[in-house]
């Protein structure tokens, strides 16, 4: 059912590290970081802003850029452990056919960016400029209180195949979503935690979402509430719930561009390599395992494009029980009563 995993992979990506979107509009975007999701600002200038979680000492996990074109995903930033695995990298992308260049990017180190086989855009670097952590001084703490970036979810049009290449870059799951002999979600990680990229299934590559962990569950209503103060009542999406896989409590906000970030409160540990994947059967799975109603059917389909990306169609397009298809059969069901 899953791909197997090389174990000492040809270079040693360590994390998740950091996001770059294009904003329509960088005053308002940064607002909605900083006063609901409760990010701090590293860096700005008039063309961008660079943030990061109370907890986070390299210097930004999220950067926001001004466009006058499309909202975008510029790129998903990943760490790697030495500066000698961005030559490795560098190589193996080039042997594998796929683009890398070499970046000057602020604040980083020397950094490459590639493409992995569907088009999606990352950047790989060693090192980054550090600021002091902020977890402590709660005198500055706004909306959520958001601590640290921890993953990204993104669209693939095969979800096997794209696992199979992260699986040969040492990335392993935790849990998996299948129906039948069909993978069609990968939980995948590397820090050991139990996630930094998930892999579903649909028209890609796109971003799907990105998350952030926050210290307490009532962080996760106050995000809620911060967002009806400033605005965005209705662009709290889904939630708050709690996945089945992970176990997490979440909540899912949509920003001034239509960019998701979740918002969640723990993971468990996964770093014994004897640990087997979880399985979930997408046939009958719901995500609110013991409460909760299923997500609108825009959270299962929309999601953020790669800049200069074309789109790839689905192998098989997936088709969940939506809030509206649920709400649909119960009315059915009561009409028939």
């Amino acid at each position: 059912m899953l791909p197997p995993v090389n174990l000492r992979p040809p270079f040693n990506i360590t994390r998740t590290s950091h996001v770059v979107l294009h904003v329509a509009d960088l005053a308002k975007s940064r607002q909605f970081y900083v006063d609901i999701v409760g990010l701090v600002v590293s860096d700005e200038d008039d063309q961008v802003c660079y943030l990061r979680g109370l907890a986070e000492a390299c210097h930004h996990s999220l950067v926001l850029v001004q466009t006058q074109g499309e909202a975008t995903c510029k790129r998903l930033g990943y760490r790697v452990f030495f500066e000698e695995d961005l030559d490795l990298a560098y190589q193996f992308f080039k042997e594998e056919g796929l683009p890398a260049e070499w970046a000057d990017v602020a604040y980083q180190g020397r950094t490459l960016h590639v493409t992995d086989p569907i088009g999606t855009r990352i950047e790989l670097c060693a090192t980054m400029e550090t600021r002091e952590r902020q977890y402590l001084n709660r005198e500055i703490f706004k909306g959520a209180h958001a601590q640290r970036l921890d993953h990204f979810q993104i669209f693939a049009p095969d979800t096997y195949a794209l696992c199979a290449f992260y699986s040969r870059l040492g990335f392993r799951n935790s849990e998996y979503l299948a129906h039948g002999d069909k993978l069609l979600g990968a939980f995948m990680y590397r820090k050991g935690t139990c996630l930094d990229l998930a892999i579903v299934q649909n028209e890609g590559p796109k971003l799907h979402h990105f998350a952030y962990t926050v210290s307490e569950s009532h962080n996760i209503f106050d995000a809620c509430d911060f967002a009806g103060i400033y605005g965005y009542g209705t662009e709290v999406e889904r939630g708050p719930g709690r996945h089945g896989p992970g176990g997490m409590l979440f909540v899912y906000l949509r920003d001034p561009d239509g960019h998701r970030v979740e918002l969640f409160n723990s993971h468990y540990q996964t770093i014994d390599t004897e640990i087997e994947p979880v399985r979930w059967d997408a046939a009958t799975l719901s995500t609110n395992v013991r409460w909760g109603l299923p997500a609108p059917e825009r959270w299962y389909f929309e999601a953020t494009s790669f800049e200069q990306t074309s789109l790839i169609p689905a192998v098989e397009k997936p088709k969940p029980e939506t809030l509206e298809s649920y709400v649909q059969k119960q009315l059915s069901a009561k009409n028939q009563a």
